[in-house]
């Protein structure tokens, strides 16, 4: 998700959506902390942008927002990779 109007081109954060017959949830997580204006502007840009666009019925749209930072980004083929090249744990490591 980027800032668009809100916050320039400054990254804000990664929302998930998941569709169910009578509602929508989100999932927003936020890079920092926003005031609670900038958060509901957000959030309803998000309604607007992506929810109402998908053109489903829907009862409510149900977010949780939480604030963290990115770590790393992992996928079946970086797994493939380290698997690859043996990191060193053996089965009896705790992680």
């Amino acid at each position: 998700m980027q800032g668009t109007g809100l916050q320039g081109n400054n990254r804000l954060g990664t929302i998930d959506i998941h569709f169910t017959t009578t509602a929508v949830h989100g999932t927003l997580i936020l890079e920092r902390e926003l005031e609670e204006t900038e958060l509901t502007k957000l959030i309803e840009q998000i309604d607007e942008d992506l929810v109402l666009s998908a053109d489903m019925p829907r009862d409510d749209f149900l977010v949780s927002v939480y604030v963290g930072r990115d770590i790393g980004f992992y996928s079946d083929e970086y797994f493939a990779d380290e698997n690859e090249t043996d990191i060193g744990y053996s089965e009896e490591d705790e992680v």
